[in-house]
């Protein structure tokens, strides 16, 4: 007895494994700016020559003055203080969206 698959389900079986390997090679291909926001986004008083650095505990992605993190194991100061020492002032840090306080970037800052 031999088993085979019509001629319709074998055309059906490869448009759905083209369209999975489509979308799954899309995913894998698109640029950070399109994929969800980082966890801690900072704006650095001046650009950096850098593109990537491990500061705070967290690996930083930078472009000019603005850097972006996924989230860390630190508090969000201590990532921040870290963020300082390793490329200069900190001119706004947020987490999740959330801007910290003036004072507290103050802090950050060593001031």
């Amino acid at each position: 007895m031999t088993l085979s698959v019509n001629r319709a389900a074998r055309l059906i079986v490869f448009v759905l494994a083209l369209a999975y390997t489509g979308l799954t090679f899309g995913v894998a291909v698109t640029p950070a700016s399109a994929q969800p926001s980082a966890y801690y986004v900072a704006e650095l008083a001046a650009p950096t020559s850098e593109t990537s650095a491990v500061a705070g505990g967290v690996a930083w992605t930078c472009r000019d003055n603005l850097c972006v993190a996924n989230k860390g194991n630190s508090r969000p100061m201590r990532i921040c203080r870290g963020l300082a020492r390793e490329f200069g002032e900190v001119v706004s840090f947020r987490t999740q969206g959330e801007e910290l306080a003036a004072d507290r970037l103050a802090k950050c800052n060593g001031k």
